[in-house]
């Protein structure tokens, strides 16, 4: 079979080291991981009744969100400066043997993603391209938000493919024991709550992509039929999700307000880069804040929700929260996603402890792709030249 010159290996390019941890440390936003869904679920009917990808190889590899390097911006097609990777492990047990990647808007990606999946140009590819093209408009790969995108966009794709990474199940598990606390405690009894051992087990199963016996309690308290209580769990997920992942973002996103209104840009820098970046400073300020507000309140409905199931003990608007709540995952997941990208690149160009300094056109660029991000377009005018 040709091989395009498009497709390389990840052994040098993204190292061996960082693909083999990538499992154990990646966080859900960033990576999408179909070898862990596969070892999973590829056994079960679900998840071959309604697939991500129809090729075998690409419903199998790894898809990380990128930002492009300097030596990649030139040769990628990709306005937003992110884009998506495309990693197929050489053996899906053994991440340290490295493998093939390809990134979405480089010279050639369609042909190469063709060879990298081994199929022929019919239906089933032009069926994957389209998933991955829906894929790639989004600021992350967070499961809440890319599933109700691909719903929206009339791809329906079977649960299981939407789970939160082992590496944040992890991190979380504390958090959301003291948010279902006094939820266990109401459905459970005195007892369940006593024990944390059986509180620690409610939380792996609600964090689970598997529902089973054990919270049939909640779906009787809920009064949901099976399937509804199904869409309820993956929904409460998801606000649990952005309750924890806000509460980190909030302290990583302060730091970055504050040093990027002390960034010093080195001279010389022409006039027309010191005014941009004097106005996208303000811009992107109040962008952030708008961004916290829309967050936060969406979060406080899921409060409120909560707040009348647990000390007013109704259900029926925390019922009725979760199934309306998959309407709110695109606007919640694409503000955090923003938040979550001008965090982790100001953090990665500016470690703790760095001078805050850049070149004029370093700093350009770097505050016009966080005004991207946030949906800001200067040109078209915002009032803050007058």
């Amino acid at each position: 079979m040709r091989k395009s010159q498009a497709v390389f290996a990840t052994q040098a390019r993204y190292g061996i080291r960082n693909l083999a941890n990538l499992e154990a440390t990646a966080s859900t936003a960033r990576v999408l991981n179909l070898v862990e869904v596969s070892r999973e679920w590829s056994e079960t009917t679900e998840y071959h009744a309604a697939p991500l990808f129809r090729s075998r190889v690409l419903n199998t590899a790894l898809y990380l969100k990128h930002r492009l390097r300097r030596d990649e911006a030139y040769m990628v097609a990709c306005p937003t400066q992110v884009t998506t990777k495309i990693i197929v492990p050489l053996h899906r047990d053994q991440f340290g043997l490295g493998g093939q990647s390809l990134l979405i808007g480089q010279r050639g990606w369609r042909e190469a993603l063709l060879d990298l999946s081994g199929g022929e140009d019919g239906v089933d590819f032009l069926h994957d391209l389209n998933v991955l093209q829906i894929m790639n408009e989004l600021p992350s790969f967070d499961p809440f938000l890319l599933r109700e995108h691909l719903r929206r966009k009339n791809v329906n794709v079977a649960a299981c493919y939407f789970a939160i990474s082992a590496a944040d199940v992890v991190r979380m598990r504390g958090f959301v024991a003291g948010e279902v606390s006094d939820l266990v405690h109401l459905t459970f009894g005195d007892l369940a709550a006593r024990d944390l051992d059986q509180t620690a087990r409610l939380v792996s199963t609600l964090l689970s992509t598997k529902i089973d016996a054990k919270l049939e309690p909640l779906r009787r308290t809920f009064g949901m039929d099976p399937e509804t209580f199904r869409e309820g769990v993956f929904s409460w997920k998801g606000f649990l999700y952005y309750k924890w992942a806000m509460a980190d973002l909030t302290i990583r996103v302060n730091q970055v307000m504050a040093e990027i209104a002390e960034l010093e840009v080195l001279r010389p820098c022409p006039y027309e880069i010191r005014d941009y970046i004097r106005l996208a400073r303000v811009r992107i300020r109040r962008a952030i804040a708008d961004n916290y507000r829309s967050v936060t309140q969406a979060l406080a409905v899921y409060d409120d929700a909560f707040r009348d199931l647990t000390v007013n003990g109704e259900p029926r608007a925390f019922r009725e929260f979760l199934i309306r709540a998959p309407a709110m995952f695109l606007s919640l997941g694409e503000k955090m996603g923003a938040l979550g990208h001008i965090a982790s690149f100001w953090r990665y160009r500016f470690p703790d402890g760095d001078p805050l300094k850049a070149p004029g056109v370093e700093a350009h660029e770097i505050l016009r792709d966080f005004e991207l991000s946030l949906g800001i377009h200067p040109e078209a005018g915002d009032g803050l030249d007058s």
